[in-house]
């Protein structure tokens, strides 16, 4: 009998169980969560509107019970029913007719509970029912239950910590406190007389590419005699073979492999691996699963010049450097991300010429639908351990848990060829140095870290760290992020940093961030508002809501960060002259200004990426790309899609050729003065011009620089620095430092500089580079600027006669899309920008700063 499965999503109800007037009510969808069955029959306000938070705080409290009811299938003799549940969400008591089947207290394992003995007669009914308890007072429970640990976090309150859930639940500085529970993944009913329990594939590519070894390997659950193994590339038979079910596992050697690739370096070929299960010649079972055939090693060794070592991905012999975006789950109500809405997300990540996604260990091991649209787009994913911004304890109980989590989360993802490295968690190992923790990076004895006052390295160090060991073995392990070798986690020399000296911490000036790199940046950012429509959206009067200001308690609401006011208001002083009114243009300065500063990270860092042994910074992180509710946050997305202008800045420079400037001062003695004169130094201010090719390809390019008065848009320079100029692949390229071309000295704080990058004839990077602060400069309102809808509706063509810093394409149809936007405009060009679902009656406006 060949395996059946039957998914048991309908027919579910479900109610309060500690209140005895509650009745059972059809759930909203399945799976679901409890917030999301009360939305939708009206039980509570949008947790998303106004201060809605606020009042369903009640829900998480509670205890709830979901059941439902299904008919007994046939089962064979011999033969086995199971009830499989991919996530229960997280305090779970499973009752079948009536008797406990399953307590589950980890939100992140799945259970397979063998119902055999428990079902009614075949085709009678069966209720299956599972009672959720608060993991708030579960929590709470467990801290009490154990006052010897040292608990302690940022994010949320210490009950987290115990608690084997998705961490954002309890609220972050970006997401609110909504603690959901409820079956939020699918349940099924199989039955079978044996079956495929796991599939693995373990790809060895040689180092000359040109042959690959697919060893593949079943578990096996029940009785059988032989498996057979396919491996199939876009529907055509590679390999073929049979194996006995008592030994199921085979070896296929594939000579000139079609290999995968990140998306700037080549296709994205997805082989297919399938097991099939027979007894007797009949099939019993058949298992599938996609995979890429790729080398990736994560590269630590010395560098040139510099102290430490490097840290950065070869992927097929290529290295990369890894420019993207921190993910976050994309809702608080996990349950309602549809596969459309992943694809979408992702889509957008590589339409942004980024490279690398990196799961935060603060959310889910996320849904297949996020890895394959990663895998099918070509973007390499770092894929951190639920573990964040904290002390964690590690009693026995709670290892053992670990364990199981792990294993079962690398086992259901280890075929991705997308996910390059597992990380043991989020700032973990800082809040260790933050709390004055005991870590002694020389004592390996694991058992002896258990009875320190930071027993969470036995779960970093010890259980994941084996745990990958004996499931990814070709795949990197790094036991936190950040964290290198032991070192102080802020030693930009070693492994990764998390580089908060923007924003929080000292409070740095992002002009600055070239003095603040790593070796790789796996998280930096800056906060900007969402765009205007997605404030009116949680308003509760949208644009007639009295509480439409910058100010106001509703938009303050809808920021978690602790002292957001403050750090918002400190950047937007120190850089760009603004008002809080009217509140479009206040939302474009937040946005011009994080712009400008993740733009200065990346083009930054990714000048020092310098070639080989010179890798000095390989990859930049921005936390984060989404979010998980309307919330003026570090995103360069809202929770709607909508791209904050940072997604386009950060577009421009991470695209396969850069050209970058810098402004540097100089301070000399004038000839002749006094040593001690006050009065006897002149500030000469340089520009420092350089190139970035990521491309595998040298390029031939010339570098012309041009300038202009801001004032009077007079052009004060225009010449070829460099012609022929050869770009090494894969690197960045010095071109030029010269004096800011001026034809008064001391007009340097009036002159803008562009940089182009020409390749036979056609532009292939430009930039603009103006005096900073911008609050200083002299700024002109244009008299001609202009953004004119091209005639076949596919392009905007933007011109002025000044120039113009910042200039914003706004449309209020949201089925609008431009593929870049904030463009500095020059005189004597046209900027042309593509644009998607335009009308003859679409209207563009513009936005600019000093508008």
């Amino acid at each position: 009998m060949a395996r059946t499965v039957v998914a048991i999503n309908s027919g579910w109800e479900f109610r309060q169980a500690n209140k005895d007037e509650s009745q059972f009510l059809p759930v909203s969808q399945f799976p679901t969560n409890v917030h999301l069955d009360l939305l939708h029959h009206d039980l509570i306000p949008d947790p998303f509107i106004g201060k809605n938070e606020l009042a369903v705080q009640w829900v998480g409290e509670a205890t709830w019970t979901y059941r439902t009811n299904f008919a007994s299938p046939a089962v064979p003799a011999g033969g086995r029913a199971v009830l499989a549940f991919d996530g229960l969400d997280t305090f779970a008591t499973v009752k079948l007719n009536g008797a406990t089947i399953l307590e589950s207290n980890n939100m992140f394992i799945p259970h397979r509970v063998d119902v055999s003995t428990h079902l009614a007669p075949e085709s009678s009914s069966n209720e299956l029912s599972i009672t959720f308890d608060s993991a708030y007072f579960r929590g709470c429970e467990l801290v009490e239950k154990h006052p010897d640990h040292k608990w302690g976090c940022w994010n949320g309150d210490t009950s987290r910590l115990a608690v084997r859930k998705a961490q954002y639940h309890w609220g972050w500085d970006w997401g609110p406190t909504l603690l959901t529970c409820g079956p939020w993944r699918p349940i099924h009913l199989e039955v079978y007389e044996a079956r495929v329990a796991d599939l693995a594939a373990d790809v060895d590519v040689e180092n000359s590419l040109s042959r690959a070894t697919v060893t593949v390997t079943a578990e096996i659950e029940g009785s059988a005699d032989q498996v057979r193994f396919e491996l199939s590339l876009h529907g055509h038979q590679v390999a073929v073979g049979t194996a006995d079910a008592a030994t199921p596992t085979i070896s296929f050697t594939v000579e000139n492999p079609s290999l995968w690739y990140p998306r700037r370096y080549g296709a994205q070929p997805l082989y297919e691996v399938r097991a099939i299960l027979f007894r007797g010649g009949v099939e019993l079972d058949t298992a599938a699963k996609r995979i890429g055939l790729r080398r990736a090693e994560l590269v630590q060794r010395p560098v040139e010049g510099q102290p430490g070592t490097s840290f950065f991905f070869e992927i097929n012999n290529v290295p990369v450097f890894c420019g993207g975006s921190n993910w976050i789950p994309a809702d608080s109500f996990i349950p309602r991300i549809n596969r459309n809405r992943y694809y979408d997300w992702v889509r957008l990540v590589a339409d942004g010429n980024q490279e690398m996604l990196r799961v935060w260990g603060g959310g889910i091991y996320e849904e297949e639908d996020f890895y394959n649209a990663c895998d099918e787009l070509g973007l390499l994913v770092w894929q951190d351990f639920m573990f964040g911004c904290g002390n964690y304890p590690a009693w026995p109980e709670l290892r053992a848990s670990i364990d199981a989590e792990a294993r079962a989360n690398l086992r259901r993802l280890r075929h991705h060829p997308s996910i390059v490295i597992w990380a043991g968690n989020n700032e973990d190992y800082q809040y260790q140095e933050s709390a004055g923790l005991t870590y002694d990076y020389a004592n390996k004895d694991s058992e002896s870290w258990l009875k320190t006052d930071f027993p969470a390295r036995y779960i970093y160090e010890k259980i994941l760290a084996d745990a990958c060991a004996a499931l990814v073995p070709r795949t990197a392990y790094h036991p936190g992020s950040p964290w290198g070798a032991g070192r102080n986690t802020h030693d930009g020399t070693v492994g990764d940093i998390h580089q908060w000296n923007v924003w929080h911490g000292t409070q740095e000036k992002w002009q600055d961030f070239d003095k603040l790199v790593g070796r790789f940046v796996s998280e930096f950012g800056m906060q900007a508002f969402p765009s205007v429509k997605t404030i009116d959206a949680y308003l509760p009067q949208g644009r007639d809501d009295p509480d439409r200001y910058a100010q106001s308690s509703t938009v303050d609401f809808h920021n978690k960060a602790e002292g957001h006011e403050r750090r918002i208001a400190l950047y937007l002083a120190e850089n760009l002259r603004y008002a809080p009114d009217p509140l479009e243009q206040y939302v474009y300065s937040t946005q011009l200004m994080q712009a400008e500063c993740l733009a200065s990270a990346y083009r930054l860092w990714r000048r020092e990426w310098r070639g080989p042994s010179r890798e000095y910074c390989a990859g930049a992180l921005v936390w984060q790309i989404n979010d998980c509710w309307p919330v003026t946050s570090w995103s360069i997305a809202d929770y709607y899609l909508r791209p904050k202008h940072a997604y386009f800045t950060v577009k421009r420079e991470m695209a396969p050729i850069t050209v970058g400037i810098a402004r540097r001062t100089h301070k000399h003695p004038i000839p002749g003065a006094h040593r001690h004169s006050r009065i006897g130094t002149e500030v000469l201010t340089r520009i420092e011009v350089w190139a970035s090719n990521l491309t595998l390809a040298d390029a031939t390019v010339d570098c012309v620089l041009r300038a202009w008065d801001v004032v009077t848009g007079e052009e004060t320079f225009s010449n070829t620095v460099a012609a022929g100029l050869v770009l090494a692949a894969n690197r960045s390229t010095e071109i030029v430092e010269l004096d800011v071309p001026v034809r008064t000295t001391g007009d340097e704080a009036r002159i803008v500089v562009a940089a182009y990058l020409v390749q036979d004839s056609r532009q292939v990077a430009r930039y603009v580079n103006w005096p900073e602060p911008l609050k200083h400069v002299h700024l002109q309102k244009p008299k001609a600027l202009q953004a004119r809808l091209a005639e076949d509706l596919a392009s905007v063509q933007i011109r002025a006669e000044v120039p113009v810093k910042g200039v914003a394409l706004e449309c209020d149809d949201d089925g609008v899309a431009f593929d870049d936007n904030l463009i500095d405009v020059v005189p004597g060009e046209v900027v042309t920008v593509v644009v998607r679902g335009a009308s003859a009656n679409t209207r563009i406006n513009t936005r600019y700063l000093g508008m």
